[in-house]
Protein backbone atom coordinates (compact mmCIF):
# COMPACT_ATOMS: atom_id res chain seq x y z
CA UNK A 1 0.00 0.00 0.00
CA UNK A 2 1.58 3.21 -1.22
CA UNK A 3 2.48 6.03 1.71
CA UNK A 4 2.70 10.01 0.78
CA UNK A 5 6.29 10.83 2.38
CA UNK A 6 6.34 13.58 4.42
CA UNK A 7 7.58 16.27 2.20
CA UNK A 8 4.27 15.20 0.21
CA UNK A 9 2.40 15.76 2.67
CA UNK A 10 3.66 19.13 3.96
CA UNK A 11 3.30 20.25 0.47
CA UNK A 12 -0.06 19.31 -0.47
CA UNK A 13 -0.79 21.39 3.36
CA UNK A 14 0.91 24.14 2.12
CA UNK A 15 -0.88 24.54 -1.15
CA UNK A 16 -4.13 24.27 0.59
CA UNK A 17 -3.18 26.95 3.08
CA UNK A 18 -1.80 29.74 0.36
CA UNK A 19 -5.13 28.75 -1.62
CA UNK A 20 -7.14 29.54 1.60
CA UNK A 21 -4.94 32.84 2.09
CA UNK A 22 -5.58 34.13 -1.41
CA UNK A 23 -9.27 33.71 -1.19
CA UNK A 24 -8.75 35.66 2.20
CA UNK A 25 -6.48 38.11 0.43
CA UNK A 26 -8.94 38.28 -2.55
CA UNK A 27 -11.94 39.30 -0.07
CA UNK A 28 -10.20 41.58 1.65
CA UNK A 29 -8.92 43.19 -1.46
CA UNK A 30 -12.10 43.51 -3.22
CA UNK A 31 -13.79 46.35 -2.17
CA UNK A 32 -10.81 48.35 -3.02
CA UNK A 33 -10.65 46.95 -6.79
CA UNK A 34 -14.27 47.94 -6.74
CA UNK A 35 -13.34 51.56 -6.24
CA UNK A 36 -10.82 51.48 -8.59
CA UNK A 37 -12.55 50.34 -11.52
CA UNK A 38 -15.62 52.13 -10.51
CA UNK A 39 -13.97 55.17 -10.42
CA UNK A 40 -12.80 54.70 -14.14
CA UNK A 41 -15.95 54.13 -15.68
CA UNK A 42 -18.96 56.24 -17.54
CA UNK A 43 -21.70 57.33 -15.01
CA UNK A 44 -23.77 55.27 -17.18
CA UNK A 45 -22.05 52.25 -16.85
CA UNK A 46 -22.46 52.76 -12.76
CA UNK A 47 -26.07 51.85 -12.96
CA UNK A 48 -25.74 49.19 -15.17
CA UNK A 49 -27.31 46.11 -14.21
CA UNK A 50 -26.44 43.59 -13.70
CA UNK A 51 -23.54 45.49 -12.02
CA UNK A 52 -19.99 44.38 -13.71
CA UNK A 53 -16.74 44.99 -12.40
CA UNK A 54 -14.48 45.85 -15.32
CA UNK A 55 -15.15 49.81 -16.71
CA UNK A 56 -17.17 49.39 -20.05
CA UNK A 57 -17.88 52.18 -22.71
CA UNK A 58 -20.17 52.05 -25.63
CA UNK A 59 -18.70 51.06 -29.09
CA UNK A 60 -20.16 54.24 -31.34
CA UNK A 61 -20.12 54.29 -35.37
CA UNK A 62 -20.15 57.52 -37.74
CA UNK A 63 -22.93 57.20 -39.30
CA UNK A 64 -23.75 59.82 -42.46
CA UNK A 65 -26.07 62.70 -41.70
CA UNK A 66 -25.63 62.69 -38.10
CA UNK A 67 -23.16 65.34 -36.81
CA UNK A 68 -22.08 63.00 -33.37
CA UNK A 69 -21.13 59.20 -34.05
CA UNK A 70 -23.90 56.78 -33.11
CA UNK A 71 -23.77 53.86 -30.82
CA UNK A 72 -24.76 50.25 -31.40
CA UNK A 73 -27.08 48.08 -30.02
CA UNK A 74 -27.68 44.42 -30.29
CA UNK A 75 -31.60 44.07 -31.66
CA UNK A 76 -33.66 41.70 -32.51
CA UNK A 77 -34.35 41.52 -36.61
CA UNK A 78 -35.97 39.28 -38.86
CA UNK A 79 -32.87 37.98 -39.45
CA UNK A 80 -32.05 37.17 -36.23
CA UNK A 81 -29.98 39.36 -33.65
CA UNK A 82 -27.66 42.48 -35.77
CA UNK A 83 -25.52 45.71 -34.74
CA UNK A 84 -28.23 48.45 -35.06
CA UNK A 85 -27.26 52.21 -34.33
CA UNK A 86 -29.26 54.49 -32.12
CA UNK A 87 -31.26 56.96 -34.12
CA UNK A 88 -33.87 57.83 -31.63
CA UNK A 89 -34.07 57.50 -28.40
CA UNK A 90 -37.97 58.68 -27.40
CA UNK A 91 -40.44 57.73 -30.18
CA UNK A 92 -43.70 57.86 -28.91
CA UNK A 93 -46.13 54.47 -29.98
CA UNK A 94 -49.05 52.74 -29.01
CA UNK A 95 -50.14 48.99 -28.74
CA UNK A 96 -53.52 48.89 -31.23
CA UNK A 97 -55.44 45.88 -31.10
CA UNK A 98 -58.55 44.79 -32.22
CA UNK A 99 -61.50 45.28 -29.54
CA UNK A 100 -62.31 41.68 -29.51
CA UNK A 101 -58.75 40.47 -29.11
CA UNK A 102 -57.14 43.19 -27.09
CA UNK A 103 -54.37 40.84 -26.10
CA UNK A 104 -53.02 41.01 -29.62
CA UNK A 105 -51.44 43.99 -29.99
CA UNK A 106 -49.62 45.89 -33.00
CA UNK A 107 -46.81 48.27 -32.36
CA UNK A 108 -47.46 51.84 -34.39
CA UNK A 109 -45.68 55.08 -34.00
CA UNK A 110 -48.98 57.81 -32.81
CA UNK A 111 -47.95 60.12 -35.70
CA UNK A 112 -48.90 57.32 -38.63
CA UNK A 113 -52.14 56.42 -36.15
CA UNK A 114 -55.15 58.69 -37.53
CA UNK A 115 -57.28 59.58 -34.59
CA UNK A 116 -60.84 58.50 -35.61
CA UNK A 117 -63.40 60.35 -32.70
CA UNK A 118 -64.82 56.93 -32.54
CA UNK A 119 -64.80 55.28 -29.31
CA UNK A 120 -65.15 51.13 -27.85
CA UNK A 121 -65.74 49.83 -23.80
CA UNK A 122 -63.57 46.98 -23.44
CA UNK A 123 -63.60 45.20 -20.02
CA UNK A 124 -65.52 48.18 -18.49
CA UNK A 125 -62.85 50.72 -20.06
CA UNK A 126 -63.06 53.28 -22.59
CA UNK A 127 -60.68 53.16 -25.53
CA UNK A 128 -59.95 55.21 -28.65
CA UNK A 129 -60.24 54.02 -31.93
CA UNK A 130 -57.65 54.59 -34.83
CA UNK A 131 -56.68 54.09 -38.25
CA UNK A 132 -53.74 52.29 -38.68
CA UNK A 133 -51.83 51.00 -41.49
CA UNK A 134 -51.20 47.34 -40.68
CA UNK A 135 -49.60 45.33 -43.77
CA UNK A 136 -50.49 47.26 -45.95
CA UNK A 137 -53.87 47.70 -45.36
CA UNK A 138 -55.80 50.49 -43.03
CA UNK A 139 -57.92 48.96 -40.35
CA UNK A 140 -59.83 50.32 -37.28
CA UNK A 141 -58.34 49.55 -34.07
CA UNK A 142 -58.61 50.56 -30.84
CA UNK A 143 -55.30 52.49 -28.57
CA UNK A 144 -55.05 49.90 -25.82
CA UNK A 145 -51.64 51.82 -24.23
CA UNK A 146 -48.85 54.25 -24.67
CA UNK A 147 -45.31 53.93 -24.69
CA UNK A 148 -41.58 55.48 -25.60
CA UNK A 149 -39.84 53.09 -27.35
CA UNK A 150 -36.28 53.46 -29.37
CA UNK A 151 -35.42 53.67 -33.13
CA UNK A 152 -32.69 51.49 -34.33
CA UNK A 153 -31.65 51.59 -37.57
CA UNK A 154 -28.76 49.60 -39.53
CA UNK A 155 -25.67 51.69 -40.36
CA UNK A 156 -25.24 50.57 -43.89
CA UNK A 157 -28.80 51.03 -44.82
CA UNK A 158 -30.85 53.82 -42.58
CA UNK A 159 -34.02 52.80 -43.91
CA UNK A 160 -34.35 49.79 -42.17
CA UNK A 161 -35.48 50.53 -38.81
CA UNK A 162 -37.10 48.91 -36.03
CA UNK A 163 -38.48 49.82 -32.68
CA UNK A 164 -37.45 48.58 -29.35
CA UNK A 165 -37.38 49.24 -25.55
CA UNK A 166 -33.84 50.95 -24.94
CA UNK A 167 -33.90 50.52 -21.27
CA UNK A 168 -34.01 46.85 -22.25
CA UNK A 169 -31.54 46.95 -25.24
CA UNK A 170 -28.20 45.44 -24.92
CA UNK A 171 -25.48 48.48 -26.10
CA UNK A 172 -22.39 47.21 -27.86
CA UNK A 173 -19.57 47.97 -25.85
CA UNK A 174 -15.57 47.01 -24.84
CA UNK A 175 -13.40 47.44 -21.75
CA UNK A 176 -12.04 50.63 -21.36
CA UNK A 177 -11.07 53.06 -18.33
CA UNK A 178 -12.00 56.67 -18.51
CA UNK A 179 -10.29 58.74 -15.60
CA UNK A 180 -11.86 61.94 -16.29
CA UNK A 181 -13.69 61.73 -13.16
CA UNK A 182 -10.50 62.23 -11.17
CA UNK A 183 -9.73 65.45 -13.67
CA UNK A 184 -13.40 66.46 -12.98
CA UNK A 185 -13.01 65.84 -9.19
CA UNK A 186 -10.12 68.01 -8.77
CA UNK A 187 -10.98 70.80 -10.69
CA UNK A 188 -14.73 71.00 -10.58
CA UNK A 189 -14.71 70.06 -6.84
CA UNK A 190 -12.12 71.90 -5.53
CA UNK A 191 -10.35 68.53 -4.63
CA UNK A 192 -6.77 69.30 -5.60
CA UNK A 193 -6.84 72.12 -2.75
CA UNK A 194 -8.12 69.86 -0.16
CA UNK A 195 -5.57 67.22 -1.09
CA UNK A 196 -2.61 69.90 -0.69
CA UNK A 197 -3.92 70.87 2.35
CA UNK A 198 -4.04 67.59 3.77
CA UNK A 199 -0.34 66.79 2.27
CA UNK A 200 0.71 69.83 4.46
CA UNK A 201 -0.99 69.35 7.33
CA UNK A 202 0.23 64.95 7.59
CA UNK A 203 3.64 66.47 6.50
CA UNK A 204 3.36 68.97 9.71
CA UNK A 205 1.96 66.82 12.02
CA UNK A 206 4.62 63.59 11.36
CA UNK A 207 7.33 66.10 11.52
CA UNK A 208 6.18 67.73 14.86
CA UNK A 209 5.07 64.04 16.69
CA UNK A 210 9.00 62.76 15.50
CA UNK A 211 10.46 66.01 17.00
CA UNK A 212 8.49 65.88 20.49
CA UNK A 213 8.55 62.23 20.54
CA UNK A 214 12.30 62.09 19.99
CA UNK A 215 13.21 64.81 22.66
CA UNK A 216 10.71 63.10 25.11
CA UNK A 217 11.66 59.97 24.69
CA UNK A 218 15.40 60.47 24.84
CA UNK A 219 14.13 62.66 28.16
CA UNK A 220 12.86 59.86 30.12
CA UNK A 221 15.06 57.17 28.77
CA UNK A 222 18.40 58.72 29.46
CA UNK A 223 18.11 61.88 31.68
CA UNK A 224 18.12 61.86 35.57
CA UNK A 225 15.85 64.29 36.60
CA UNK A 226 13.27 64.62 39.83
CA UNK A 227 10.28 63.02 39.69
CA UNK A 228 10.99 61.26 36.43
CA UNK A 229 9.17 58.12 36.20
CA UNK A 230 6.08 59.76 37.85
CA UNK A 231 5.91 62.27 35.71
CA UNK A 232 6.40 59.88 32.35
CA UNK A 233 3.50 57.43 34.31
CA UNK A 234 1.38 60.13 34.18
CA UNK A 235 1.83 61.66 30.98
CA UNK A 236 1.49 57.78 29.93
CA UNK A 237 -2.07 57.83 30.99
CA UNK A 238 -3.16 60.63 28.93
CA UNK A 239 -3.78 57.58 26.48
CA UNK A 240 -6.33 56.53 28.10
CA UNK A 241 -8.37 59.77 28.00
CA UNK A 242 -10.92 59.18 25.22
CA UNK A 243 -10.55 62.20 22.90
CA UNK A 244 -14.37 63.01 22.89
CA UNK A 245 -13.62 63.83 26.63
CA UNK A 246 -11.20 66.27 24.98
CA UNK A 247 -13.51 67.94 22.38
CA UNK A 248 -15.07 70.67 24.25
CA UNK A 249 -12.38 72.17 26.53
CA UNK A 250 -9.39 71.53 23.00
CA UNK A 251 -12.13 73.88 20.68
CA UNK A 252 -12.23 76.60 23.85
CA UNK A 253 -8.65 76.76 23.76
CA UNK A 254 -8.62 77.12 19.71
CA UNK A 255 -11.63 80.13 20.06
CA UNK A 256 -9.36 82.00 22.57
CA UNK A 257 -6.66 81.82 20.74
CA UNK A 258 -8.68 82.32 17.55
CA UNK A 259 -7.39 79.10 15.52
CA UNK A 260 -10.61 78.39 14.33
CA UNK A 261 -11.00 77.47 10.80
CA UNK A 262 -7.29 78.07 10.41
CA UNK A 263 -4.23 75.59 9.75
CA UNK A 264 -2.79 76.06 13.01
CA UNK A 265 -6.04 74.18 14.53
CA UNK A 266 -5.25 71.07 12.65
CA UNK A 267 -1.47 70.46 13.38
CA UNK A 268 -0.24 72.30 16.42
CA UNK A 269 -2.55 70.24 19.59
CA UNK A 270 -1.37 67.21 17.58
CA UNK A 271 2.46 67.49 17.15
CA UNK A 272 2.20 65.90 20.97
CA UNK A 273 1.86 62.13 21.75
CA UNK A 274 2.03 60.26 24.77
CA UNK A 275 2.34 57.10 22.22
CA UNK A 276 5.21 58.17 20.44
CA UNK A 277 6.73 59.45 23.27
CA UNK A 278 6.54 55.82 24.97
CA UNK A 279 7.61 54.49 21.48
CA UNK A 280 10.75 55.99 21.38
CA UNK A 281 11.61 55.66 25.02
CA UNK A 282 11.28 52.09 24.91
CA UNK A 283 13.61 51.86 21.92
CA UNK A 284 16.28 54.58 23.96
CA UNK A 285 16.19 51.81 26.88
CA UNK A 286 18.12 49.52 24.24
CA UNK A 287 20.68 50.95 23.29
CA UNK A 288 23.32 50.36 25.30
CA UNK A 289 25.38 52.91 28.23
CA UNK A 290 28.57 52.05 26.99
CA UNK A 291 28.13 53.57 23.76
CA UNK A 292 26.71 57.14 25.34
CA UNK A 293 29.31 56.66 28.13
CA UNK A 294 32.31 56.53 25.71
CA UNK A 295 30.96 59.19 23.42
CA UNK A 296 30.44 61.55 26.76
CA UNK A 297 34.15 60.90 27.33
CA UNK A 298 34.87 61.64 23.96
CA UNK A 299 33.37 65.22 24.64
CA UNK A 300 30.10 64.36 23.10
CA UNK A 301 26.98 66.68 24.01
CA UNK A 302 23.48 65.46 24.85
CA UNK A 303 22.03 66.81 21.68
CA UNK A 304 25.22 65.27 19.75
CA UNK A 305 24.36 61.46 21.31
CA UNK A 306 21.22 62.39 20.03
CA UNK A 307 22.08 63.49 16.64
CA UNK A 308 24.78 61.13 15.72
CA UNK A 309 23.64 57.98 17.86
CA UNK A 310 20.45 57.48 19.05
CA UNK A 311 18.35 58.76 15.84
CA UNK A 312 20.46 56.70 13.29
CA UNK A 313 19.81 53.12 15.44
CA UNK A 314 16.71 54.41 15.79
CA UNK A 315 15.32 54.05 11.97
CA UNK A 316 13.02 51.17 12.56
CA UNK A 317 11.17 53.03 15.55
CA UNK A 318 11.14 56.09 13.93
CA UNK A 319 9.37 54.56 10.24
CA UNK A 320 6.47 53.02 12.46
CA UNK A 321 6.15 56.19 14.26
CA UNK A 322 6.31 58.26 11.09
CA UNK A 323 3.76 55.65 9.33
CA UNK A 324 1.06 55.64 12.04
CA UNK A 325 1.29 59.19 12.70
CA UNK A 326 0.37 59.56 9.04
CA UNK A 327 -2.13 57.27 8.65
CA UNK A 328 -3.85 59.33 11.92
CA UNK A 329 -3.02 62.79 10.43
CA UNK A 330 -4.42 61.58 6.50
CA UNK A 331 -7.56 60.02 7.82
CA UNK A 332 -8.75 62.02 10.68
CA UNK A 333 -12.15 63.58 10.14
CA UNK A 334 -13.70 64.23 13.59
CA UNK A 335 -11.65 67.42 14.70
CA UNK A 336 -11.68 68.93 11.23
CA UNK A 337 -15.44 68.61 11.29
CA UNK A 338 -15.37 70.12 14.84
CA UNK A 339 -12.77 73.13 13.81
CA UNK A 340 -13.00 73.95 10.47
CA UNK A 341 -15.93 74.95 8.63
CA UNK A 342 -16.84 72.53 5.67
CA UNK A 343 -17.66 75.08 3.04
CA UNK A 344 -14.39 76.92 3.53
CA UNK A 345 -12.76 75.62 0.27
CA UNK A 346 -9.29 77.10 1.61
CA UNK A 347 -8.74 75.53 4.49
CA UNK A 348 -10.58 72.13 3.91
CA UNK A 349 -8.78 68.91 4.25
CA UNK A 350 -9.56 65.86 2.17
CA UNK A 351 -11.90 63.92 4.42
CA UNK A 352 -14.15 67.04 4.49
CA UNK A 353 -14.25 67.70 0.64
CA UNK A 354 -15.30 63.83 0.34
CA UNK A 355 -18.29 64.21 2.85
CA UNK A 356 -19.44 67.45 0.36
CA UNK A 357 -18.58 65.75 -2.13
CA UNK A 358 -20.81 62.67 -1.75
CA UNK A 359 -23.59 65.22 -0.87
CA UNK A 360 -23.29 66.80 -4.23
CA UNK A 361 -22.39 63.82 -6.65
CA UNK A 362 -24.80 61.43 -5.20
CA UNK A 363 -25.89 60.70 -8.55
CA UNK A 364 -22.25 59.74 -9.66
CA UNK A 365 -21.19 56.92 -8.29
CA UNK A 366 -17.55 57.24 -10.44
CA UNK A 367 -16.85 60.61 -8.86
CA UNK A 368 -17.43 60.04 -5.50
CA UNK A 369 -15.69 57.06 -5.72
CA UNK A 370 -12.63 58.79 -7.73
CA UNK A 371 -12.43 61.06 -4.54
CA UNK A 372 -12.11 58.28 -2.48
CA UNK A 373 -9.52 57.14 -4.19
CA UNK A 374 -7.66 59.96 -4.32
CA UNK A 375 -7.82 59.92 -0.52
CA UNK A 376 -7.12 56.18 0.20
CA UNK A 377 -4.28 55.37 -2.10
CA UNK A 378 -1.35 57.98 -0.40
CA UNK A 379 -2.26 55.63 3.00
CA UNK A 380 -2.44 52.40 1.21
CA UNK A 381 1.13 53.73 -0.37
CA UNK A 382 2.70 54.65 2.72
CA UNK A 383 1.61 51.39 4.88
CA UNK A 384 3.06 49.33 1.62
CA UNK A 385 6.57 50.73 2.06
CA UNK A 386 6.42 51.06 6.24
CA UNK A 387 4.95 47.39 6.36
CA UNK A 388 8.61 46.13 7.23
CA UNK A 389 9.56 48.54 10.16
CA UNK A 390 6.77 47.39 12.03
CA UNK A 391 8.01 44.59 13.03
CA UNK A 392 11.48 45.50 13.13
CA UNK A 393 10.25 47.82 16.13
CA UNK A 394 7.91 45.66 17.80
CA UNK A 395 10.65 43.07 18.12
CA UNK A 396 13.63 45.09 19.00
CA UNK A 397 11.75 47.54 21.44
CA UNK A 398 8.52 46.21 22.75
CA UNK A 399 8.81 44.75 25.76
CA UNK A 400 12.16 46.85 27.40
CA UNK A 401 11.74 49.22 29.51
Amino acid sequence: MMTLSNRTRSGIGYFFVYILLGLFAFIMLFPFLVMLFTSAKQVEDTFQFPPRLLPRQPITETVEGFDEPLPLYIVDTENGQEEFVLVERSVRVGLFAEPDTPEETVVVELELAQETGETVTVDGEELDIYNVEVDGAVVPLALVSRTALGRFADPQNLERTTLQNLRLGEPVDRIAFDFSSYQEVTELHAMDRSLTNTALVTVAVVLGQLTTSVLGGYAFARLQFPGRDQLFVLYLGTIMIPFVVLITPLYQIMVAVDWVDRFASLIIPWIFTAYGTFLMRQFFLSIPKEIEEAAVIDGATRFQILWRIFIPASGPALAALGTFTFLYAWNSFFWPLVVINSGNEANRVLTLALSVLGGRAADSPNLVLAGAAIAVLPPVIIYIFGQRFFVESATSSAVKG
